[in-house]
């Protein structure tokens, strides 16, 4: 009888962690573009911890953004929803100011619905959960982010600014951030959690301590390819000066352009120092073996490639961004089929076997999780501004702007998009193709006042 007894305390027992939901650690980095070993964005990166996450669960080596700038990226990511329904493709409309999205919950809110506990610090929307959305997190562990900056100006002006400042990591918010949710993930929980995080470097100013520059020979660098002759094939809608990031003739005329590569590199390793901590805080206590990991970034970012410099732009240093998987059941893995940032959200509930959200417009993404050879039929779609979209599958991207204007690149042969096929008639049916997934009636954008589309093409002046 004591036999049968134990043998069911323990059939409950086990029942009972069978049916435990998964935790979800969720990492953000901010204007992280492929700079990274894993991505092979850049032959001179040094990024051990993110190159161990990702050997660590699928690389999705084919991922993109939904519009490649910050606010509407981040609130496309949390709301599950693309920006051809929600309308915002631009900084300046917060996710609860938006209508179209009043009844739509976050990710964090989904989830705290749905039992979790849910936790966050730093930069995830871009103007933080407030108003309707301040009790979609159960705790904050800090909203600081971007600092400390010196008084003084290094280089450019603020916030283009960049330089070997403070002296230590642990004067750096994102190295602070990392701390207290490696502390966090080192608890025992009542309650499986939900923990988003969001490092901010290495998003402009960039500055970061000595030591992380120090890590580059700066007159070794390899520098980026800006061939000034790979525009000559591309539409005039993207070929000007976009709002205010400097352009790359401004920092060459200065002989700043090494310089801010130099701190690019310096500041993406500073990062991936933080992920380093935060993947140590979560390995080292009871929460190792139940959590999913999710890393993403919102977009990618230009260092001179196509004459450019930032975001903004429908080509490939824009729209490619990290997005790695790991945890319980995911088998290490990389995956090249076309991923979108859209697809977190539905590929979170799968994994953690939560209901349905009815609002989502993503695609689960367990099924390369599974095998990450398994096709996808769908490309990622990314925005820019309103009007204007990129469409990207596994061969190929295909972009039509508001004007009408188009580019085509076969990624086969031309990775780094310098032919645009788009007036070559052999590619009529494809174009056609790949349009089709652009949405007819796309959402108009969300701004009461003239968009910045408007200011960017010199149609208004910025009021």
């Amino acid at each position: 009888m004591r036999f049968l007894l134990s043998l069911l305390i323990a059939c409950v027992i086990g029942s009972l962690h069978a049916n435990e939901k998964p935790n979800v650690l969720m990492i953000s980095v901010d204007d992280l573009n492929d700079w990274i070993g894993c991505l092979g964005g850049h032959p001179d990166a040094i990024t051990p911890h993110l190159d161990s996450l990702a050997a660590r669960g699928v690389n999705f080596t084919n991922a993109h953004c939904s519009v490649t700038v910050c606010s509407p990226s981040r609130i496309s990511v949390i709301s599950g929803v693309g920006p051809t329904t929600h309308g915002s493709y631009e900084l300046g409309t917060p996710y609860q100011e938006i209508a179209r999205l009043d009844d739509v919950p976050t990710m964090p809110g989904f989830f705290k619905a749905n039992g979790y506990t849910t936790i966050t610090g730093g930069k995830i929307l871009h103007h933080n959960f407030t108003g309707r959305l301040e009790a979609d997190n159960n705790l904050v562990l800090t909203l600081r982010k971007g600092g400390p900056n010196p008084k003084k100006t290094f280089h450019a002006p603020k916030p283009w600014d960049w330089g070997a400042f403070p002296k230590t990591d642990a004067e750096m918010y994102d190295y602070q951030l990392a701390g207290a949710a490696a502390e966090t993930l080192r608890q025992e929980h009542d309650k499986p959690f939900f923990l988003s995080v969001g490092l901010f470097r290495p998003h402009v100013p960039m500055f970061v301590p000595p030591h992380w520059y120090e890590l580059y020979d700066a007159e070794a660098i390899t520098m980026p390819d800006a061939d000034p002759t790979d525009m000559d094939d591309i539409p005039g809608n993207f070929q000007y000066k976009m709002w205010i990031a400097p352009t790359l003739a401004e920092l060459q005329d200065r002989k700043h352009w090494r310089s801010m590569v130099h701190a690019y590199l310096a500041n993406t390793s500073f990062v991936d120092h933080c992920v380093g901590e935060i993947i140590k805080g979560l390995d080292s206590g009871p929460n190792k073996d139940n959590t999913i990991i999710v890393l993403w970034s919102d977009h990618g970012f230009h260092i001179g490639e196509k004459q450019h410099i930032a975001k903004r732009t429908l080509w490939e240093e824009s729209t490619r961004v990290p997005l790695f998987f790991a945890g319980p059941g995911i088998e290490p893995g990389t995956s090249p089929e076309p991923a979108s940032l859209l697809d977190i959200f539905p590929t979170l509930i799968e994994l953690t076997d939560l209901p349905e959200n009815k609002h989502l417009e993503g695609i689960s993404l367990t099924p390369q999780l599974n095998n990450p050879s398994t096709p996808r039929e769908r490309p990622a779609l990314s925005s820019s501004y309103f009007g204007n979209h990129s469409v990207r599958t596994r061969d190929w991207r295909y972009i039509r702007y508001d004007d009408g204007a188009e580019e085509l690149y076969d990624h086969r042969v031309d990775p780094d998009e310098k032919t645009n096929l788009a007036d070559k008639a052999e590619y009529t049916d494809l174009k056609k193709k790949l349009a089709a997934h652009i949405p007819v009636g796309a959402a108009p954008e969300v701004k009461t006042f003239e968009t910045r589309e408007q200011v960017r093409t010199g149609k208004v002046s910025r009021p």
